[in-house]
């Protein structure tokens, strides 16, 4: 294995549940459901703004615009990176792996994590609201693998959600289910397989 391909959310960074307002945690549930809802992804897709967003954030949740703008502002903000997939991101840098990132997310959040110190890690990204297509569409994990050169029998993609683990799989490339219940597990799960 030489590609490692990491998911954001829920497997680099995660709002700390502990820190987090309980308002916030249930105003954005959502994001954890089985299937996301078809405007998050759409936003995730680039192909609705923030403030479209929002006007069927208000509807759904039944608040005022600036109570709803302030939530996503907090929402963002409080993105931080969940310590043992940091520590293991430098480690499998400092070991010579290549590191990537394929993620759902859209403008805002990912703008705002870029400038967080462990993005600097990964040797390139592919980012839904940059590309107009979202996992677990085929053409994200060929814009991947297209983009780097990356064979994909040489890659391993880590991700929290088993549709785009399969969708990694029909490609060839080898898939990790991460378990964001339990991130320190997880992936000590991963040392034992990439840095034993």
């Amino acid at each position: 294995m030489k590609n490692i391909v990491f998911d954001l959310g829920g497997v680099v960074f995660a709002r700390n549940k502990n820190t987090c307002r309980p308002e916030l945690i249930d105003f954005f549930s959502f994001v954890r459901a089985e299937k996301m809802p078809e405007f998050w992804e759409e936003y995730d897709r680039g192909t609705l703004t923030r403030d479209e967003v929002t006007d069927v954030l208000c509807r759904l949740k039944g608040c005022d615009r600036d109570t709803c703008a302030a939530l996503i502002d907090e929402a963002i903000d409080r993105q931080e990176p969940i310590a043992p997939t940091e520590r293991l991101i430098g480690d499998l840098k400092a070991a010579g792996y290549r590191l990537y990132v394929l993620s759902n997310m859209s403008r805002e959040f990912i703008d705002f994590l870029r400038r967080v110190p462990v993005y600097r890690h990964f040797d390139g990204d592919v980012v839904s609201c940059e590309e107009r297509t979202v996992k677990p569409e085929p053409r994200i994990y060929e814009i991947l693998l297209d983009r780097f050169a990356l064979d994909p029998a040489e890659t391993l993609f880590i991700d929290d959600r088993p549709e785009n683990i399969a969708a990694a799989e029909r490609h060839g490339i080898r898939g990790c289910l991460f378990d964001r219940r339990d991130p320190e597990a997880a992936c000590d799960a991963l040392r034992r397989m990439l840095l034993a």
